[in-house]
């Protein structure tokens, strides 16, 4: 079967997120509609402009669901005119040097099927599929529900790595950058098994690191650190903003506080075009 026919089948669907069609998408309409009546003014970022790009966490929906829902409700506004997601997610399971693609045309989840932007993809130089290192990975897959209820007609760029420079990455966002029909998310939990109070100030020293385009991040400190150092290091270039959204903790949501997970839910915004700059 060549990349163009396979499908990628979801691994964590009864998990890490509701298998029955129905129950999912009930849920994560809930998750974003509860997401956009706590924030004033709707959809779109803090200031009513759709973010570029967003730092979104990974686990179940128990755990993290609120604060991801924060974050892609985001974006609600405008999702129509989303029609390509660019996600870059840790590889848990499977060491990847690099950025690496699940080879497949096709990504599956209980809601149906998103297509892959396979050319865009075979464009990028040192990106390699490695249907190995995605095949269980959740990383992505607990993020495209949303991104199926919110832009299902857009195509994904699905990859996930263990370990790469901020400038490798940065160079591959910046090749697939796109304009308004472009998305970037990006897949990190944060601090990990921790006691609560902790990993609260671990996370709140990562967050501030975050806000401050700092690309310098480890694994320890975010676990999706490969694709966040990589977006801050475009972010820099293009003296983007970064807003933070919600900063909370398995100890908040579903789990107990003597070790705790923590979930980061950030937008970052691109500057305004200023009179006389090249973007140079």
């Amino acid at each position: 079967m060549t990349a163009t026919e396979s499908v990628r089948p979801p691994a964590v669907a009864g998990s890490f997120y509701p298998a029955d069609p129905g129950a999912l998408g009930a849920l994560v309409d809930r998750l974003l509609a509860e997401a956009s009546a706590g924030r004033p003014g709707g959809g779109g970022g803090g200031d009513g402009a759709c973010p570029k790009a967003l730092i979104v966490p990974h686990a179940g929906y128990v755990y993290s669901g609120p604060i991801a829902a924060a974050a892609f409700a985001r974006v609600a506004d405008a999702a129509s005119r989303i029609q390509r997601v660019v996600m870059i997610g840790p590889a848990h399971r499977v060491y990847v040097d690099g950025l690496a693609w699940p080879g497949a045309a096709r990504l599956r989840t209980p809601l149906g099927e998103l297509a892959v932007d396979v050319e865009a993809i075979r464009g990028l130089p040192g990106v390699g599929a490695h249907p190995v290192a995605h095949a269980r990975e959740h990383s992505l897959e607990v993020m495209l529900p949303f991104l199926q209820r919110l832009a299902p007609h857009a195509k994904v760029v699905p990859l996930i790595g263990s370990l790469a420079p901020a400038a490798e990455v940065g160079h591959v966002l910046e090749a697939l950058w796109g304009g308004a029909e472009t998305l970037i998310v990006i897949s990190s939990d944060l601090s990990h098994y921790l006691s609560y109070r902790e990993g609260r100030a671990r996370d709140e020293h990562t967050a501030a690191r975050i806000v401050d385009l700092d690309v310098g991040l480890s694994g320890e400190e975010a676990c999706g650190a490969v694709g966040i150092n990589g977006l801050l290091w475009v972010a820099r270039r293009r003296r983007m903003r970064v807003e933070r959204i919600d900063l909370r903790s398995s100890g908040d949501t579903a789990g107990p506080r003597d070790e705790v997970v923590g979930y980061g839910a950030f937008a970052l915004h691109e500057a305004a075009p200023t009179a006389g700059w090249s973007g140079a």
